[in-house]
């Protein structure tokens, strides 16, 4: 008998692990997958041993496999991570990198460099997604034109899934998709969470090269539970140049250099940093005064990924759901594809130099 182990696996890529969504083959749940003679045999690594889905998910392996091939001998061998690997297992295995963008108070922009960077990393060729963690106020929807859309809901192995909505070739997901445009969302820290959660858990997520986070303003719950939940590459944050604005993105950068959190500050972007009149493209007009951005990166010891110009096609894009990347003025686009090229740049530096970061101990 002639065994191929190529099609075992693309026979296995057809089964889903429940908990990503993802094919157990992408989030690398088979290991040692040996062929002698009329014997196949190969391990299932389960987050526990106790997983509800175990049965179901050996009978399936088996299923694909004999089917395959059906005078083989198929072993399926179990096994459940470490206590240690299991607490540092992301729960997304299959996106590489999460980047949060931040910002220490609303009226930033943080919204609009969340999506133009998004939509910049994608123009590079990686493979990109976007999460609006902003629950009091959720923007990708409209910038992204896609108020009334709703999410699809996917069976796997019995467990209700999200799936993300896809536009300009980035699949997205939003409260904004879930609640009507003009309904309040008026939630508790604990509901705040378990939203968060279940936009990692419950919602299927390709694999990505990067998942872009638009943070609402600040710090609070919300911050603390997605560093809580998924190991965060790093961060991003948007400033203006004025003082005032200044000296809350400092609190919001010291929140993510916390011994406990500890996660990389990637850069600064600074966006309204001048005036650009369209029919003076030459002209500057510093309306929020000058340095704010080089002096947050120079405290968070980090670089300056990029400024971004008061630009009215930005506004006018934003609102018709048509993003600066896909169809603003040439000026804005050169601006925000700086940034992203040099946000790659940082991300391979940081994943080069330092060790990957730990999800952060819930704390009683």
């Amino acid at each position: 008998m002639n065994i191929d182990k190529q099609k075992i696996i693309e026979a296995l890529r057809t089964i889903n692990d429940p908990n990503t969504g993802q094919d157990i083959i992408t989030v690398r749940m088979v290991e040692d997958l040996q062929v002698e003679g009329k014997n196949i045999s190969f391990t299932l690594v389960l987050p526990s041993l106790n997983s509800p889905s175990k049965s179901e998910l050996n009978f399936a392996c088996m299923g694909v496999v004999g089917e395959l091939y059906p005078d083989a001998e198929v072993h399926v061998h179990l096994k459940g991570r470490a206590p240690e690997v299991a607490k540092n297992q992301s729960i997304v295995p299959h996106i590489k990198n999460i980047i949060a963008v931040a910002s220490g108070k609303g009226g930033v922009g943080k919204s609009t460099v969340a999506v133009n960077l998004a939509l910049g990393l994608k123009a590079l060729g990686a493979k990109v997604g976007l999460m609006d963690a902003d629950l009091y106020g959720p923007s990708i929807p409209t910038m992204f034109g896609m108020q009334k859309e709703r999410p699809k809901i996917k069976d796997i192995h019995g467990k209700p899934k999200m799936m993300p909505i896809e536009k300009y070739g980035i699949p997205t997901m939003s409260i904004g998709y879930i609640i009507e445009a003009e309904q309040a969302v008026v939630l508790r820290g604990p509901r705040l969470s378990g939203v968060i959660r279940q936009f990692f858990q419950e919602c299927v997520w390709p694999p990505l090269d990067y998942l872009i986070l638009d943070l609402p303003p600040g710090t609070g719950d919300i911050h603390l539970t997605m560093v809580q939940t998924a190991p965060v590459t790093g961060v991003v944050m948007v400033t203006t140049p004025q003082e005032v604005a200044l000296a809350d993105a400092v609190k919001g950068m010291n929140m993510f250099r916390l011994e406990n959190v500890n996660v990389p500050i990637l850069g600064v972007v600074e966006n309204m940093s001048w005036f650009t009149p369209a029919e003076l493209p030459n002209n500057k007009y510093y309306l929020f005064g000058q340095g704010g951005g080089k002096k947050l990166a120079k405290m968070g010891k980090t670089m300056l990924l990029g400024q971004v110009p008061i630009v009215q096609s930005i506004r006018e894009c934003g609102d018709k759901g048509e993003p600066a990347m896909v169809n603003g003025d040439p000026l804005v686009k050169e601006a925000f594809e700086k940034i992203a090229k040099n946000t790659a740049r940082q991300v391979a530096l940081r994943n080069e130099m330092i060790q990957p970061t730990k999800i952060v101990g819930v704390q009683s």
